[in-house]
């Protein structure tokens, strides 16, 4: 993870979100379980700028004004998760993906258990919309935000997106 410049905590109707900043955009958003909590602060104008940013376009997206994000995200992770998590990026809200869609999207059908893996590793869930990624048959699967499925079948239900236990 690149280093945190900012870090900023909001109540949402998931619970609380912790969002991290760095000189060149978001690099952690954190939906916290639970009472855990996150000390904010901020050692750059930046990198709280962006934090900020976030604040609000994730309070747009939670009131239903913003359907995208448009806040830099300044993330790392391998090529093959990378990959995975630009195919996320393209999902809209209200759309959906199995896993098997995005391995097939990003031409290694076989891959399946790794885009999982992927998936599970996105930093900056909400901006990275993986709670729209399902298993065959839209079926709902894990999901480490928050509250864990409580969450993900909020999340699914907000955006009106159909999924089977």
């Amino acid at each position: 993870m690149l280093e945190l410049a900012a870090l900023k905590v909001i109540k949402s109707p998931i619970g609380k979100i912790a969002i991290g900043a760095s000189q060149s955009g978001i690099v952690q958003l954190e939906i916290l379980a639970g009472n855990a909590t996150r000390a904010e602060f901020s050692d750059s104008a930046t990198a709280q700028r962006f934090a900020l940013d976030a604040v609000d376009q994730i309070a747009e997206y939670f009131d239903g004004s913003r359907r995208s994000f448009t806040v830099p995200i300044d993330i790392t992770g391998t090529e093959f998760q990378l990959a995975i998590w630009s195919q996320i990026s393209n999902l809209g809200f209200g759309e959906q993906k199995t896993y098997a869609d995005l391995a097939q999207a990003i031409g290694n059908p076989k891959a399946v258990r790794a885009v999982g893996g992927a998936v599970g590793a996105n930093p900056v869930p909400l901006l990275v919309g993986c709670h729209r990624v399902l298993g065959s048959q839209r079926r709902i699967t894990g999901y480490s935000g928050g509250e864990g499925l409580i969450t993900k079948r909020w999340l699914l239900s907000f955006e009106q997106i159909d999924f089977k236990e």
